[in-house]
């Protein structure tokens, strides 16, 4: 590897390289963002579906007695 390193121009190791390297970690974190935020988006789904039923079912056992 420090072979195919030391073989490529000076231009390339000082822009290229570094350029690819950014936008392969800009890519990387915005995917990162893009999972967390829509796992976050799930659970926040869950969780109001989870309280519309809670409310209904004390809805429905508040009818049931009267």
């Amino acid at each position: 590897m420090a072979e195919l390193w030391k073989s490529l121009p000076s231009w390339v190791r000082n822009i290229v390289v570094p350029i690819i390297v950014l936008i392969l970690a800009w890519n990387v974190i915005w995917f990162l963002v893009g999972a967390i935020a829509s796992l976050v988006g799930f659970l926040i789904k869950v969780a109001v579906l989870v309280g519309v039923a809670a409310a209904v079912v004390i809805l429905v056992k508040k009818a049931a007695k009267s």
